[in-house]
């Protein structure tokens, strides 16, 4: 009898060289393998048709058993990421977008070629600069700056909750366009277009945590689920900071992607 109750998969996991039994993994390490791996595919669009090969073959792919896989497979559906389809098998139910690292660009204007984006305005005024913000920005203690909070869509999927705070020769211009005009465009795209700021470069930090009632609430995602807490400090073209942005992504539908060249002295 298999340790893992599926001896039909033991043998061809056994013939491999793959997942035995004194490995010193449990079938649920095992299982958390497996599903780190299908997990990128699943996001990547790997699979044609969004249908996942069947269990026997993830089971001879992987040198597992076909309790790890389906194990596995319960991880992904857990995080929505695919579902069980009488007839058909599992298929893709989920995806993430991807936004690039290595260039300064809004998220509204990298989503676009992957759906259509819709920007939901939940405040937009003038505001006294909480301390913390008018030291980022270079203002003083009692200044005041423009406050923009939007829930961001994409094809109807609540994606991230931006909370974005403007240093106001960049903000009132953006603020007199009126709502519709911020529902439609990129921050960025009318930093530069409508206040005639071009922009230079910008801090970005990015923190994995846990999402607050509140925020897993506006973004329609599951209590206590993961999310990407970015705050990003964006620089005019002459070096003065002009946006400072706290940006809480869907850590289950939403990859940051960069690549990095290794730095060799000599």
């Amino acid at each position: 009898m298999d340790a893992d109750g599926g001896g039909d998969g033991r043998d061809e996991a056994l013939a491999r060289g793959g997942d035995a039994v004194g490995d010193g993994l449990t079938r649920a390490d095992r299982a958390r393998r497996v599903a780190h791996v299908l997990r990128g595919q699943v996001l990547q669009g790997a699979f044609p048709g969004g249908v996942l090969p069947d269990e026997r073959a993830l089971v001879a792919e992987f040198g597992t058993t076909r309790n790890t896989v389906r194990e596995a497979l319960g991880l992904l559906r857990d995080e929505g990421l695919v579902e069980r389809r009488r007839g058909v098998g599992t298929v893709v139910v989920g995806r993430a977008y991807e936004h690039p690292l290595g260039e300064l660009s809004g998220l509204a204007e990298v989503l676009q070629q992957h759906g259509t984006v819709v920007n939901e305005v939940r405040a937009a005024r003038t505001v006294r600069a909480p301390g913390a913000v008018a030291r980022r920005l270079q203002l003083p203690a009692d200044g005041r700056v423009v406050y923009l909070e939007r829930l961001r869509r994409v094809d109807g999927m609540p994606l991230s909750l931006d909370c974005t705070y403007l240093i106001p020769e960049v903000g009132e211009p953006l603020l007199a366009l009126g709502r519709e005009r911020l529902e439609s465009r990129d921050v960025f795209d009318l930093i530069e277009s409508a206040a005639g700021r071009p922009l230079g470069s910008a801090e970005v930090a990015v923190r994995a945590v846990v999402g607050d009632p509140a925020t897993c609430g506006v973004l329609a995602m599951p209590g206590g689920g993961a999310v990407l807490a970015v705050e990003r400090l964006t620089r005019l073209a002459d070096g003065r900071p002009a946006d400072l942005e706290f940006i809480h992504l869907r850590g289950d539908r939403l990859t940051l992607r960069a690549r990095l060249d290794r730095v060799r002295e000599g």
